[in-house]
């Protein structure tokens, strides 16, 4: 099944956005091996060369490593990923908390709500 990517914004963005949650959500764990390039275009649906600028992205900002006759593999720096973990949470929490000021709530009506926000199990 193809991956959902809007035209909002550039193809290769939201695919390093995507493997990205998928290496610190641990579907891909540190030292894992990645599907190749055209493997994974072919499951996004999107043209090997566009995957390819991702991968590059990836592995310039250290979260994939490849290794000439093996592919690629994510890093086994747990910190490095825990880091990435933490920046991509905090984008998640500024773009939450601008969304709903701009609804009218005060930092801490939304404290309030998240408090009174029951915890779902998503297993």
């Amino acid at each position: 099944m193809a991956w959902e990517l809007d035209t909002d914004r550039p193809i290769y963005a939201q695919l390093v956005e995507r493997i990205q949650m998928q290496i610190v959500s641990g579907y891909y764990p540190p030292g894992g091996k990645l599907p190749s390039v055209r493997e994974l275009a072919a499951t996004a649906a999107v043209n090997p060369n566009t995957m390819q600028k991702a991968f590059v992205e990836l592995e310039r900002g250290g979260l994939i490593v490849t290794q000439r006759t093996n592919g690629r593999n994510v890093t086994e720096d747990e910190e490095l990923i825990r880091r990435v973990k933490e920046g991509m949470a905090r984008e998640h929490m500024e773009t939450f908390f601008c969304r709903m000021k701009e609804l009218g709530y005060t930092g801490e009506e939304i404290r309030a709500l998240i408090d009174n926000e029951p915890v779902r199990n998503n297993s």
